[in-house]
C-alpha cells in the first residue's frame, strides 16, 4: 500500500519530461515521491549544497563537480540530464566593442552569470579555447546576474586561475544594464539579458545565426552539451542501493513518454502546440539524431561528460581531471538499461 512506501522528497524544473512525475502519470517504484520545484534552477542547488533539503535534486554539472572536492562529497549523481543546451547561442556583444568573433574577446571585459563557470558559461568558453585559441586569462570577468543585482553565488566555492581576472558586480547592477550601457563588452549567460529580449540596438547574440552554428558543430563533434544531472544524498544511495535504479527508471520513463507525445503529434502536424513549424523542426532533428535526441545513460553521453570533466578542469574549476566512473559511480541494472 501507498501509505508503507518510503517517502522521498525530489526537486527539479517542470520541464516537458518531469511533467509526467510531478502529476503522478510516472511514479517511481517502490518509492512514495513528492516533487518540488523552484523558479530558476540554481535556488533548488542552493537549498540542496546548504541545507540538504532535497533526497534527490537536479543539478549543475559545475555545482557538482565542486562538491567532489569536499572532504566529505555529500552527493551522487545519476546520469538522468535535465537540461542541456547549444550554448554558442548563450554569448552576448555590445556591437560597439569590435567583436566579430570569438578571438575578438581577447582584451573585453566579459559578464557571467552567477559564478565563474556556471555550466552555460563552461562550455563556449571550452569550445573557444579549442577551436578559436583564446584564453580566459585574456579577459577580465565581472559576475552578477542579468536583470537584477545579484552578487556571485556564496554556497559553492568558485575555484579560478590566479591569472584570470575575475570580479563581483557592482553593487546595484546588472549585467543587462552594463552590457546595453558598453561596460561589458559581452556577457555568458544561460539567461538571456532583458536588453536583448527587448530589442536594445546596443547588444547582439556573437552568433546571429547561432542555430547553424550549433547544428554544425554537433555535426562535427557529435557532442550535445550537457548543463545539468540529477543527484542523490549519499546516504541514501548507502542504505538503499537499489533505489538508484528505480529513479533512472522513473525519470527514463516520463521522458520517453514526452518523447513518443512529440513524435505521435506529427501525424495530425503537432496542431495542439503554439508552435509554428513544430513538425518539420522534429522532422529536422530526428534526422540529426536518428535515435534518441535526448538521451540519459552513460553510453550515448560519455564524450560529453568526458568533455565537460575536461574543460572543467582545464578552466581551472576543480582540483582534478575526474574520469566519468569519478562522475557517475553507481551501477545501474544492466539488464534493465544495457545503455547505461
Amino acid at each position: 500500500m501507498r501509505m508503507n512506501l518510503q517517502q522521498i522528497k525530489i526537486a527539479c524544473l517542470k520541464y516537458d519530461h518531469t511533467v509526467p512525475l510531478f502529476y503522478g502519470t510516472v511514479k517511481i517504484e517502490g518509492v512514495d515521491a513528492t516533487f518540488e520545484t523552484a523558479k530558476i534552477p540554481s535556488d533548488i542547488f542552493e537549498k540542496m549544497i546548504r541545507e540538504r533539503a532535497f533526497d534527490v535534486a537536479e543539478m549543475g554539472l559545475t555545482c557538482y563537480l565542486r562538491t567532489l572536492d569536499f572532504d566529505d562529497p555529500p552527493f551522487v549523481a545519476l546520469p538522468i540530464f535535465l537540461a542541456r543546451a547549444f550554448r554558442h547561442a548563450s554569448v552576448y556583444v555590445n556591437v560597439h566593442s569590435d567583436i566579430q568573433g570569438p578571438g575578438d574577446l581577447a582584451g573585453k571585459v566579459i559578464g557571467e552569470f552567477g559564478m565563474y563557470g556556471h555550466d552555460a558559461g563552461i562550455w563556449p568558453r571550452g569550445i573557444f579555447m579549442d577551436e578559436y585559441g583564446w584564453r580566459p586569462e585574456q579577459s577580465r570577468w565581472i559576475i552578477g546576474a542579468s536583470d537584477w543585482y545579484m552578487p556571485p553565488f556564496d554556497f559553492i566555492p568558485q575555484p579560478h586561475p590566479a591569472a584570470v581576472d575575475v570580479q563581483p558586480i557592482p553593487h546595484g547592477q546588472t549585467l543587462s544594464d552594463m552590457l546595453d550601457r558598453g561596460e561589458l563588452d559581452a556577457a555568458i549567460s544561460a539567461r538571456a539579458p532583458r536588453c536583448f529580449m527587448e530589442g536594445s540596438r546596443n547588444v547582439a547574440r556573437l552568433f546571429p545565426d547561432y542555430a547553424q552554428v550549433e547544428r554544425e558543430y554537433y555535426k562535427r563533434t557529435g557532442i550535445f552539451p550537457i548543463m545539468h544531472t540529477l543527484v542523490v544524498r549519499k546516504e541514501l544511495i548507502s542504505r538503499q542501493a537499489e533505489i538508484a535504479t528505480a529513479i533512472y527508471k522513473g525519470f527514463s520513463q516520463a521522458k520517453d513518454l514526452v518523447m513518443q507525445r512529440y513524435k505521435s503529434g506529427m501525424v495530425e502536424q503537432n496542431v495542439k502546440s503554439l508552435v509554428p513549424w513544430l513538425t518539420p523542426l522534429l522532422e529536422a532533428n530526428s534526422q540529426m539524431f536518428p535515435e534518441d535526441w535526448w538521451p540519459y545513460g552513460i553510453a550515448a553521453n560519455r564524450l560529453a561528460i568526458e568533455t565537460f570533466a575536461r574543460y572543467f578542469f582545464e578552466q581551472g574549476l576543480g582540483k582534478k581531471l575526474r574520469s566519468v566512473d569519478e562522475l557517475f559511480p553507481v551501477a545501474l541494472s544492466a539488464t534493465d538499461f544495457p545503455n547505461s
